[in-house]
């Protein structure tokens, strides 16, 4: 039987030891590669606008992400308000942009996770987490207690500081990352970070450092690993490519990788040419073929609807 690693690591003690390391550097926030170092602690705020507190948007099961998450009752997920970047194009525009949500206690983030793993789902997948690791480890032990046993997931946009992914070695057991931008000029313009692909790879090498590639049950649901995210943008400015490469040689061929089509010009992607419209099939489908090419292995399976549609 799985037991999530954060079970053992608040029962040792482990999990407290974090909690008080995470918000010391909340102190002078360096929690990821910002380095606002502002006092959050105190309510000081920078780049993610956000406190003490987390803000949430919502939270609810989520049929929409990969099939090793959803299963048949859906991917807890929470939506955390705000974001440590800056994307012009970013698909929850109100949620990062316009902080729509509202702060919550680590009590309130805690009921959370349990109503929706008493709804039946299978994992609790925090989106956009960087800014808030204090927060959710915070909410861990009152979970822990109350019965909380399914997987967290740590669903980033990858621009995270390995010391704060440190802080969650032995907590998560999934890591989702999405890998934007392989040119830190094209991250420059587009994310507001020509440091993100740098930090995005140290970032993963650390995700996978700790836990592997994805590992399933016999139902098919992700247990323990890295699930890897990659948007496909308007004429391939993300570097598909070099990423797919970057990920089967450096980090595994077996990595479990969705490349996603969803893209759409939100938020002031139309002030951006390259960005103002969505991607076409044929862009997509070279995205999978190099994918393929690089040895990427595990690719989500609508990938290959999707591509097979593309081709009619």
């Amino acid at each position: 039987m799985f037991i999530p690693s954060y079970i053992e690591a608040h029962r040792i003690g482990k999990l407290a030891d974090r909690i008080k390391k995470a918000y010391t550097i909340l102190e002078n926030c360096r929690l990821c590669p910002q380095e606002c170092e502002v006092n959050r602690s105190e309510n000081e705020k920078g780049i993610c606008r956000t406190g003490r507190l987390a803000l949430v948007s919502s939270y609810s099961p989520h049929f929409g992400e990969e099939d090793p998450l959803v299963g048949t009752h859906g991917s807890g997920t929470i939506f955390i308000t705000n974001c440590n970047l800056l994307c012009v194009f970013c698909q929850n525009w109100e949620i990062s942009h316009l902080g729509t949500g509202s702060e919550v206690s680590s009590e309130t983030l805690a009921g959370m996770m349990l109503h929706l793993q008493r709804q039946g789902c299978h994992n609790i997948n925090f989106v956009t987490p960087t800014h808030v690791v204090p927060q959710i480890l915070n909410a861990l032990p009152h979970a822990i207690e109350a019965g909380l046993n399914v997987p967290l997931v740590y669903n980033t946009s990858d621009y995270d500081a390995v010391k704060s992914i440190s802080l969650l070695e032995g907590i998560f057991d999934i890591y989702m990352p999405d890998f934007k931008f392989w040119d830190s000029e094209m991250a420059r313009k587009y994310l507001k970070a020509p440091d993100y692909p740098e930090k995005a790879r140290e970032a993963i090498k650390e995700m996978h450092r700790q836990v592997g590639d994805l590992a399933l049950d016999e139902e098919g649901l992700a247990l323990r690993g890295i699930l890897s995210r990659h948007l496909v943008m308007p004429g391939a400015v993300g570097g598909t490519r070099d990423i797919m490469r970057f990920i089967a040689r450096e980090i595994s061929p077996n990595t479990y990788v969705n490349i996603m089509d969803q893209y759409h010009p939100y938020g002031n992607a139309k002030k951006y040419p390259h960005l103002a419209r969505g991607i076409a099939h044929n862009e997509y489908n070279e995205a999978l073929k190099a994918a393929r090419e690089e040895g990427i292995t595990r690719l989500d399976r609508r990938a290959k609807e999707i591509r097979s549609i593309g081709l009619k």
